[in-house]
């Protein structure tokens, strides 16, 4: 069964910090591009940040210098570590995997992040 599982949503002050994972099952992990993707209320989900198999990572701009995606091929799982966390951070943050040989993306069920000044 293929499965994606995040985990370390919260409740954090403005300037605090917090440490998302992903925990994927039923691929073969080294075979995907990883991403994290939010969706705040209202607004459409947007790409916050990529991994691909091979380690290089593009971030979205309001991220850039805050936000770090990692991922660990041994453990089958891709991290988010946010920084500097701003209100308008706040969203229901998901994480994605994108087959690189195959059209084929697994989607998580999503993580609250509630930023309050």
């Amino acid at each position: 069964q293929v499965q994606l599982v995040e985990s370390g949503g919260g409740l954090v002050q403005a300037g605090g910090s917090l440490r998302l994972s992903c925990a994927a099952s039923g691929i073969i992990f080294s075979f995907y591009t990883m991403g994290w993707y939010r969706q705040a209320p209202g607004k459409q989900r947007e790409l916050v940040a990529i991994i691909t198999n091979s380690g290089s990572t593009n971030y979205a701009d309001s991220v850039k210098g805050r936000f770090t995606i990692s991922r660990d091929n041994a453990k089958n799982t891709v991290g988010l570590q946010m920084n500097s966390l701003k209100p308008e951070d706040t969203a229901v943050y998901y994480c994605k995997a994108n087959a690189v040989y195959a059209p084929r993306e697994v989607w998580g069920q999503g993580t609250l992040v509630t930023v309050f000044s």
